[in-house]
This record gives C-alpha cells, sequence and structure tokens, in this order.
C-alpha cells in the first residue's frame, strides 16, 4: 500500500500536498518499526533474531558478552554492546543506548541468553548453579528492570525458557542447574505479568523444544532437532511483535520434540 501511495505522488503537481504525504508516510514508517532489546545476541537464536528484525527494518539493541561477529555482520539498524548480564556496574551501557539509541522508548524486550551447565547433580557445584542461576534468572531480573522505565502499556516482554522448566514435562538427569533455572524463570514471568497488569508492559514466556543450536549440542551431544535457530528465530519474532495483543502472563510451549 505504502508503495502505490508513493508512485501516485508523482502525479500530484502540488508541492506542498505531496510534502505533506510524503511526512504522513515517514511517521507510519516511525509507528511500525519497534525498537527491541535482544540478549545473547551473538550466536543461535539471539542472532538470527537480529537478522530477521534487521531485514524487518526495526531498531535493535543487540546484547552479548561478545558481539564481535554480529559487529562483522554490519547489521542495518542494530547496535550491538559487549554487555555482561549479570553485572550492574554495566547497566548504564544499555541505558545511554536506550537513551541515544532508541530516544528513549522501548518496545520489545527479549531475553534469550542463557548458560547451560550438563553434569550430574553430585558433581554441578554451588559456584556452577550461581553462574547458570545468574545469567538465566538473574540476569532476567536485571535487564528487565533496566527496560521498564522506558516501556508502555504496549511493549512486550518476552522471556525465553526451556520445556525442562516445565512442570510434568520430562526432565534429563545433567540438566539440573539449567531446568530448575528454566523453572524460576516460567514462574517470574507469571508473577511480573500479574504486578504490571494493570499499566503494561506485558510479560510472556515461550517454553521451547529442541532446537538446532549449540547449546542443544552440549546438552544433547549428536542429537539433531527438527528446527533450525532461524526457524524458531521467525516464530518468536512474530510472537514478539504481536503476542501481546492476545496475551499476559502466559507460558506457550513451543516444541515438537523433547529433546
Amino acid at each position: 500500500m505504502l508503495l502505490t501511495h508513493i508512485i501516485l505522488l508523482s502525479d500530484i503537481n502540488n508541492y506542498n500536498i505531496r510534502f505533506l504525504i510524503l511526512e504522513c508516510l515517514f511517521f507510519v514508517k516511525l509507528s511500525y518499526m519497534k525498537h527491541i532489546i535482544i540478549t545473547g545476541a551473538s550466536k543461535g537464536i539471539g542472532l538470527e533474531l537480529a537478522k530477521l528484525f534487521s531485514i524487518q527494518n526495526h531498531k535493535v539493541i543487540a546484547l552479548s558478552r561478545n558481539t564481535s561477529h554480529l559487529k562483522s555482520l554490519s547489521l542495518d539498524n542494530v547496535t550491538c554492546l559487549d554487555l555482561d548480564i549479570t553485572k550492574e556496574e554495566q547497566n548504564n551501557i544499555l541505558n545511554n543506548a536506550i537513551k541515544n539509541v532508541f530516544n528513549n522508548r522501548v518496545d520489545i524486550l527479549i531475553n534469550n541468553a542463557g548458560l547451560l551447565a550438563n553434569s550430574s547433580f553430585n558433581t554441578t557445584s554451588l559456584d556452577t548453579f550461581k553462574s547458570v542461576y545468574n545469567t538465566n534468572v538473574y540476569g532476567v531480573v536485571n535487564m528487565t528492570q533496566q527496560a521498564l522505565p522506558y516501556m508502555n502499556n504496549k511493549s512486550h516482554v518476552v522471556n525465553i525458557s526451556s520445556m525442562g522448566g516445565i512442570q510434568g514435562s520430562m526432565k534429563f538427569a545433567g540438566l539440573s542447574a539449567y531446568s530448575s533455572s528454566k523453572g524460576a524463570l516460567i514462574t517470574l514471568t507469571e508473577l511480573l505479568a500479574e504486578e504490571y497488569k494493570e499499566t503494561g508492559p506485558s510479560f510472556n514466556v515461550l517454553a521451547l523444544g529442541a532446537v538446532q543450536t549449540e547449546m542443544l549440542e552440549q546438552a544433547f551431544p549428536g542429537f539433531q532437532a527438527p528446527v533450525t535457530a532461524e526457524e524458531m528465530a521467525e516464530y518468536i519474532a512474530n510472537f514478539a511483535l504481536t503476542g501481546q495483543q492476545f496475551y499476559n502472563g502466559k507460558i506457550l510451549q513451543v516444541s515438537s520434540t523433547t529433546p
């Protein structure tokens, strides 16, 4: 529709009318363009999300401890920040980017960063448990607290969990730290949806099944998932853009197989 209107501009002789139409089209574009924060954006699903949103002409702040590969892609509208989501002293890096790149508005936060440890419970140290929870739970808390002041009742927080965190789902030995942290993330999402139901943003959580990523290979060496990172990113992107219209505080199980 927009392309049709632009073509028809050539048939309009009045300069002022043409300028007004162009100005309207510009603001329509701005209203469509979303401001999106993605954590864990250096590889896997997070990387594919950054690529996809760039193609769709949304503005993205992509976070990872090391974004060198993502930077090398030179994606349009994607600002890469080397940031550890578990370190509060680095929060000013994100806040400055929200102010300067996003003009103090965040539409979508996708808490995608995750850390997995695959070892028997008896050999998983307390420090390992803390590291997993720092990324999978406390890092989400930190990023959400940073983004909330810039979000409104139409904004959307999407937390990426796992089928391993779903009560009553199949569980796997060696993933006690990871799966329990993902269960905590699910409960946190439900609590935040209740707390912010009057003012927004909306909070939802996607419990993913097997997706062909490096993390899956770490958890289940040699297993071939039926879903690629690109395919899952397409689903998550669409849900992040539209899901808040239909859901709040919901757990969606996105799985064709577990693992």
